[in-house]
């Protein structure tokens, strides 16, 4: 009997029953040698690719044209805090911090405003605007989102996990000399980096639950990366993990990521679902890929924003420890709500 590999499927799911539908092009007998499939498979893989980029970039170019011509003037983001009670959040965590319950929460609120473009328009002029390496956008039949997440919360490749929890926002200066005083600034603070320094001792013990012992490594520590339109500080933290741990073990044990919620994770979260008054939704949740092969890559959901029915919805938030002062929290809120 032949064998054949399969390059092209589709699954069609139609009263319960499957489906494989492919055409005669798309089997590779099993016969042929390994170097013609790779040759093949990659032409066609970098056909695809570039028609793909091609036709996303022209269709990038067209929004963002449109909207520079006719820009969008008017909106009036409300927030479902006022300051008042942002600030009175901050110093109820604090209260937590003395009364020995946690060391940090990252507490936040939510802006949401009339939105008179589409949900694609609105995520390309974002990419434009406010580019990072975590973006994603999602369509479903009743909202859709679009991120320009900075952050990346879980890598797996072959048998080596890294996470990158990000702490600390400053932002962008208006020329070189502001950025350079402003990047300093951050990577002086003492405050941002004790903050840094708890949540990188949190998730070295949260991939201790999944790596060999003594594997689990902090690579980077407390560098200070330029955004399109903030400064952050940003750690690496590495480890090899267990035999037999593949990616649904590693999510069960490390989400939510411990940037996004707080030392110790736990309360931090029970903390956080007594003060915030609205669900967090997605937001400080994830969005990536899980391959076949066990690779993964996933972000935190955060610089996102949800659309529904003509309305955009969107979180920001930030770490509060011993020494914060609210007026200081509720500004870098609203420097990363900006920068969105």
């Amino acid at each position: 009997h032949k064998q054949y590999f399969i390059r092209n499927f589709i699954v069609n799911n139609e009263k319960g029953r499957l489906k494989e539908i492919f055409g005669e092009n798309d089997l590779i007998e099993s016969g042929t040698g390994t170097d013609e499939i790779i040759k093949r498979t990659s032409s066609e893989i970098r056909i695809i690719n570039e028609r793909f980029r091609t036709g996303l970039v022209d269709i990038k170019d067209k929004i963002v044209e449109k909207y520079l011509k006719n820009p969008v003037s008017g909106l009036e983001l409300k927030s479902n805090l006022t300051k008042d009670e942002y600030d009175s959040g901050v110093n109820k965590t604090r209260e937590h911090i003395y009364a020995g319950d946690i060391y940090q929460v990252n507490f936040s609120q939510r802006f949401k405003a009339e939105a008179p473009v589409e949900a694609m328009d609105l995520y390309y002029i974002l990419r434009e605007k406010n580019a990072a390496p975590f973006s994603a956008y999602l369509s479903f039949p009743e909202f859709s989102i679009g991120s320009s997440s900075p952050e990346r919360f879980l890598y797996l490749k072959g048998d080596i996990i890294e996470t990158r929890p990000i702490k600390g926002t400053r932002p962008r200066g208006k020329d070189s000399e502001g950025d350079l005083k402003n990047a300093r600034e951050l990577a002086g603070s003492i405050k941002d980096g004790a903050e840094l320094n708890m949540i990188v001792d949190l998730e070295r013990n949260d991939l201790g639950k999944f790596c060999y012992y003594g594997t689990v490594k902090v690579a980077e520590h407390a560098v200070v990366e330029k955004y399109a339109r903030v400064f952050h500080t940003v750690s690496t933290i590495t480890g090899q993990i267990k035999k037999g741990i593949d990616a649904a073990d590693i999510i069960r044990a490390a989400f939510p990521g411990g940037s996004i919620t707080g030392a110790p994770k736990i309360r931090a979260m029970e903390i956080i679902d007594e003060l915030e008054s609205v669900s967090r939704g997605l937001y400080t949740g994830s969005i990536g890929y899980i391959s076949i092969d066990n690779t993964m890559d996933l972000n935190i959901v955060i610089r996102t924003f949800i659309m529904k029915d003509k309305k955009f919805y969107y979180n920001v938030g930030g770490a509060v420890v011993a020494d914060s002062r609210p007026d200081m929290e509720y500004q870098e809120t609203l420097d990363k709500g900006i920068a969105l």
